[in-house]
């Protein structure tokens, strides 16, 4: 009822009155010669109402309603739209916020106790005296090691017992690192085949990754002369 008020007054104002033909000629004098010629146009003052007029009357009736019913909608609509947009946004934001910081938390500072067992049956040690090799023995409390990741991918694995670093040298040594150093710096990478292989995250052969790895007797090989796909590097860390 109160938007056909207002259609109501928008006509009023435009000069039109339902019982008044003259008020429909004086307001659509163009309309009435577009509708019936300019032969009908010119005799305009001769001429009496007739369903054209009616029928110009509706449409311009029924223009203005329309105008009115769609202006008031349009602006709800948009203030409505403008809200949920906002509410959304503030919705989003903080989850998008913990969703960053649940995705990057673990990587720096998580640390794991593990034992390294290695595709060759052997446990990984590192001693007293600070040597690195493997035992076949799951009791050996040197093979008890602390895993800690220090950077996006990167960990660094210390002896339990002994208190060295596992280190990788720039000619490929593998040795025992009383203080934690580059060398320390191991890239862990999870293979094809489920086992975890070991690079140093500093040095390279030649632009090939060079990795911790144990022979068929147990003994720690020559950095520089490993490779990814070869299974010496491959160890399957044990929950301790």
């Amino acid at each position: 009822m109160h938007i056909l008020g207002r259609a109501r007054d928008h006509l009023a104002l435009s000069g039109y009155s339902p019982g008044s033909p003259s008020s429909a000629r004086a307001s659509h004098p163009a309309a009435c010669a577009d509708c019936y010629g300019p032969q009908r146009a010119s005799t305009m003052r001769r001429w009496t109402p007739s369903n054209g007029v009616s029928a110009c009357r509706w449409v311009c009736a029924l223009s203005a309603l329309a105008a009115v019913l769609v202006s008031a909608p349009t602006a709800s609509c948009l203030g409505a739209c403008s809200a949920h947009g906002l509410a959304s946004f503030s919705k989003a934001a903080p989850a998008a916020a913990a969703r960053h910081a649940r995705s990057y938390s673990h990587l720096q500072g998580d640390v794991r106790r593990r034992k390294l067992y290695s595709y060759q049956k052997f446990f990984l040690r590192i001693d007293k005296s600070g040597r690195v090799n493997g035992t076949k023995s799951k009791d050996d409390p040197y093979s008890v090691l602390e895993i800690t990741s220090v950077d996006v991918g990167v960990v660094a694995i210390r002896g339990l017992s002994s208190n060295y670093y596992l280190a990788i040298s720039k000619k490929g040594k593998v040795y025992g690192e009383r203080d934690y150093t580059i060398n320390c710096q191991l890239k862990e990478r999870i293979e094809e085949n489920g086992y975890n292989t070991y690079a140093s995250a500093r040095w390279r052969n030649r632009r090939r990754h060079v990795f911790l790895g144990l022979s068929a007797s147990g003994r720690a090989l020559h950095a520089r002369k490993t490779r990814r796909k070869n299974t010496a590097t491959h160890f399957l860390p044990i929950l301790v």
